[in-house]
């Protein structure tokens, strides 16, 4: 038979040879370290026979998709040592994540460090065992059953949940099997070095109403020095990480009795989203973009007409019970039907367009509880959002410019060399989550794809991430544990306008529907701070500081020269404090720098004789004394160019 490899060649073999036999015929070094094989597109196990004609890739750890498959296997091994220690542990889920694996247990008590260190023990035992990993399939009732009799009550929920047509495959591992669809490594042999990270609590299904199980996160590699390094690079994670650094520099805070998801922004992170937002609003403003104000909820009439009412009405928090005639309202998910009313309330001809809408908005989401983390996804945020109604004639110009709004905010953040773009297209198979047809989906797809093959950008596609009106452009990051979340985004939106009667007379005097595109121009504003406390491990460009410059007395009587000189520097728009505690200098100035604080101002009795401060840059020290007006003339320059140090 003949294969085509990844790297283009194609080669002939031995019919019925398996991928793993392919690979070790190709080198003795890429058999032993395959674990996991592409056959035509689809990722699966190395016991795969490939036919003729067929493009198969071999993966090992190096590949995404490779790492997957071992630790998707780790996580068996992870079940099946629980299972041995704690036979009435019932399995939930265990799937491979972007840095590791987790399984989801149901057990009478949580899980104790100790327990934790017996598994792993229990792990490495399975793992030098070198099990082999067999798949089979059943069908329905015999896969019910299977997973009755080993008293397996969430493996047979998940069973009835599957489309009647599912495939239901198990994997056995010698006195253990798990229904899964895989792919999984050939043997337990190939996890090599597991490490058991951390226990906590998980609503089944990710539903606060559902029981809290419990559950173990791990990862592993191929190697003890590997594994040490990424050990490694987790604690230094964990010292940026904007969830604990956050909280420390007092940014934000949560509280119980307020509610999960409803972060509560402090004086430093309320100031510097105030600094965000007004930057956002002045460049935008720059741009050609109206302001609007808009309500925070509205009847359920609007997000019918829209489609959020059958599309999206999960993730809306719903006033009001329309069964005891109450008028239902519901909490604004997004601001875009507000602004095609307010578009509505005026006639307009092609000479008006494109009108450039921009709001600061307040928006909520019901997002379940197993989702919220920190300020990177909440319950309540603060979106820069805006939508642009044109012509089709222009959507490219104004597509490129809402891309070029987002590349100089960007830029100014520091964050252009830290994110990656994502084509998000529609599911053709899931034709309920979306409006429109699919000759519209992929007419309009074709158009944003040729958009952004003229911007020269490099970007992924990721099927069944559109919105659910129309394709997007997300610009992705990830946070220091890896995991990725969208910052930005631009969506073509050719829906909505026609549901909401929206129109236009254009030059032929007839009237048309416009195009809109919706757009963040800074994204989630919580999210975005969140992401920036990670970057800058809280030293965030002074621009954005709450407090730029501290200003620190030696002597009692340089106390009120400091007051003064910082009066002096408030005048010009600086955000300036003095601390004249009568603390020893040294201590001072460790507090100042663990806040991170920008510059520091030391004053003495020399200091007040020659007009001058001791000044100490973040991240430098001491960069020698400087004359007041040298100082305030550098400050005033580096604050307003938003230099970033």
């Amino acid at each position: 038979m003949k294969i085509k490899l990844a790297d283009g060649n194609v080669k002939e073999f031995k019919d019925g040879m398996t991928a793993l036999e392919i690979a070790k015929e190709l080198s003795q070094k890429l058999g032993k370290t395959a674990v996991a094989a592409k056959v035509d597109g689809t990722v699966t196990e190395l016991t795969t026979v490939p036919t003729d004609g067929t493009t198969l890739e071999i993966l090992t750890f190096d590949d995404e998709e490779g790492r997957k498959a071992v630790w998707h296997t780790a996580s068996h091994v992870l079940a099946q040592a629980v299972k041995r220690l704690y036979p009435d542990a019932k399995l939930a889920i265990g799937p491979a994540t972007d840095n590791g694996f987790y399984y989801d247990f149901d057990t009478e008590k949580p899980f104790t460090n100790e327990d934790l260190a017996k598994i792993e023990k229990e792990m490495k035992k399975i793992v030098a065992e070198n099990i082999p990993l067999k798949k089979y399939t059943l069908p329905r009732a015999e896969a019910i059953q299977k997973m009755k009799d080993a008293d397996e009550p969430y493996k047979v929920e998940l069973i009835g949940d599957l489309p009647e047509d599912a495939v239901l495959s198990f994997y056995g591992q010698g006195d253990f099997t798990d229904l899964c669809a895989g792919p999984h490594a050939v043997s337990t042999g190939k996890v090599k070095v597991p490490k058991l990270l951390r226990t906590a609590g998980a609503y089944w299904r990710g539903n606060e109403k559902n029981k809290m199980l419990h559950r173990i996160y791990g990862t592993a590699f191929p190697s003890v020095q590997e594994l040490d390094a990424y050990l490694k690079q987790q604690k230094e994670a964990e010292e940026r990480d904007h969830n604990k650094l956050g909280r420390e520099l007092h940014y934000f805070t949560t509280s119980p009795i307020v509610g999960q998801g409803l972060p509560l922004l402090m004086p430093k992170g309320a100031k510097t989203i105030q600094l965000l937002q007004r930057f956002v609003e002045d460049e935008e403003e720059r741009r050609g973009y109206v302001l609007t104000k808009t309500p925070y909820m509205a009847k359920s009439d609007l997000y019918k007409i829209s489609g959020h009412w059958d599309h999206y009405q999960d993730g809306m928090f719903i006033l009001g019970d329309e069964e005891r005639g109450d008028e239902v309202l519901a909490l604004r998910p997004m601001t875009c039907p507000f602004q095609y009313t307010i578009y509505n309330a005026e006639h307009h001809s092609y000479k008006d367009l494109p009108i450039r809408y921009g709001e600061t908005s307040t928006l909520f989401r019901n997002e379940a509880s197993g989702e919220m983390h920190g300020l990177i996804r909440v319950r309540q945020f603060t979106l820069a959002e805006g939508h642009i109604i044109c012509m089709p004639e222009q959507l490219e110009d104004e597509f490129m410019g809402v891309l070029d709004l987002i590349k100089y905010n960007m830029k100014v953040l520091g964050i252009e060399n830290d994110i990656s773009y994502r084509f998000s297209k529609w599911d053709p198979n899931n034709r309920d989550k979306y409006v429109g047809d699919a000759e519209e989906w992929e007419r309009v797809q074709d158009a944003m794809r040729k958009i952004l093959d003229h911007t020269g950008l490099e970007y992924t596609e990721e099927e069944g991430e559109a919105a659910f009106y129309g394709p997007k452009l997300d610009i992705q990051f990830r946070n220091v544990f890896g995991k990725e979340d969208t910052l930005f985004t631009i969506q073509i939106d050719f829906s909505l306008a026609e549901r909401f009667q929206m129109t236009y007379v254009d030059k032929d005097g007839r009237k048309k529907t416009p195009y809109i595109i919706h757009r963040s121009s800074i994204g989630c504003y919580e999210r975005t701070l969140a992401m920036l406390i990670e970057k800058y491990a809280g030293a965030l460009p002074m621009w954005m500081m709450s407090e730029e410059v501290r200003l620190l007395n030696i002597t009692e009587a340089a106390a009120a020269y400091c007051h003064e000189y910082a009066q002096r520097l408030r005048s010009a728009g600086l955000r300036v404090t003095v601390d004249d505690r009568q603390e020893k200098i040294g201590y001072k100035i460790r507090e100042a720098r663990n806040e991170r604080i920008p510059y520091m101002l030391v004053a003495g009795e020399k200091e007040i004789a020659d007009g001058t401060f001791a000044v100490r840059r973040r991240g430098e020290g001491e960069i020698g004394n400087m004359s007041q007006d040298d100082f305030l003339g550098m400050a005033v320059q580096q604050d307003r160019d938003k230099v970033i140090f």
